[in-house]
């Protein structure tokens, strides 16, 4: 790339991504010469730019923050997915970032081509959210922290608060910091436990980065989200139902969803089903949208669930041998 300017722009756009570039990774992007990517760091750097350069077998260069930050060189494609990122950043459990999302992006469509205001436009017409429930709130300050720590590969000690109350401190390895259910959470490798480790960001607090920076370890799975959600369901509680559903079996499977195998025919009007979940709640809802009679054999504790909850709608319709509750009681 011979020319000057275009080439230290494509240069700065590359610093600008939260990694260290080795100096020969970044000859070949520019197709120029290590030398001649000493001398635009060097330009940078007079034009104000604070580019670091590290030593070692993981070192390189990358941009620091400054007294001010620098101008942002974002392609069509990253404008577009920032714009869209902000829209959307209202609905995400982080605390105080609602604000300064809207004027964030208000700075953004400002400055944006028609074309890609158009397209920015579209997508936010298009785009429905499905953000169930309420999630805890995390700080920005700590989801910032993390996220840089995973994009340097850089040790992080913190303390963290286990579901039982516990406290803790931890030295680990970030991986990946992962959305899901409302609430965020950090694949990490424990250094102390010498195990990968689940954390809820919402329970960590006063992360600390040491400044050394590690090689990537390779994730037992391929997919962070798919890890996360395994392991998720692995600590969760599992039962299984077993239950005769006076229903074709045909029937079952297609409003249940499930495979084949898990509803045996028992005769042309009953089958018998076998499911698993990590809630009761679940269960009885699926069994109950049936809109059919069935008997429940296996777990006892939704058979329990069932009693409490025919009780309860029992006494919610006001039936013979139910108990209406009065107003203002639960």
């Amino acid at each position: 790339m011979s020319d000057t300017p275009a080439r230290l722009l494509h240069l700065l756009s590359l610093l600008q991504t939260p990694r260290e570039w080795p100096g020969s990774e970044l000859a070949d992007r520019l197709r120029v010469s290590p030398r001649t990517i000493r001398r635009d760091i060097d330009r940078l750097r007079e034009l104000g730019y604070p580019v670091q350069a590290s030593m070692g077998a993981v070192g390189g260069y990358r941009l620091a923050a400054g007294a001010a930050m620098p101008p942002l060189l974002l392609d069509d494609e990253e404008a577009v997915a920032v714009a869209v990122g902000l829209r959307t950043a209202a609905g995400q459990p982080v605390n105080g970032i609602e604000e300064a999302s809207v004027r964030a992006l208000a700075k953004l469509e400002q400055v944006l081509p028609s074309r890609l205001r158009h397209r920015v436009g579209a997508l936010g017409t298009a785009m429905v959210s499905m953000l169930g429930g309420s999630g805890p709130g995390v700080d920005p300050r700590i989801l910032t922290v993390l996220a840089g720590a995973v994009a340097n590969r850089e040790r992080l000690r913190f303390a963290y608060q286990a579901g039982d109350g516990n406290q803790s401190r931890r030295l680990v390895e970030p991986y990946r910091l992962v959305a899901a259910s409302r609430r965020w959470y950090l694949l990490a490798y424990d250094n102390d436990r010498e195990d990968w480790r689940i954390f809820r960001v919402d329970r960590i607090d006063d992360p600390q980065p040491t400044g050394v920076r590690v090689a990537a370890r390779e994730l037992p799975e391929q997919d962070a989200a798919a890890f996360v959600t395994r392991r998720m369901y692995s600590m969760a509680p599992t039962y299984e139902v077993v239950a005769t559903v006076h229903l074709p079996a045909r029937q079952v499977a297609h409003r249940l969803g499930v495979a084949p195998g898990d509803v045996q025919p028992l005769d042309e009007r009953s089958c018998r089903l076998h499911e698993y979940s990590d809630t009761l709640e679940w269960l009885a809802s699926r069994l109950l949208m049936l809109g059919c009679e069935f008997e429940v054999h296996e777990p006892p504790e939704l058979l329990a669930y069932l009693h409490a909850l025919g009780a309860r709608a029992t006494r919610a319709a006001g039936e013979p041998g139910g108990t209406r509750p009065q107003s203002g009681r639960p």
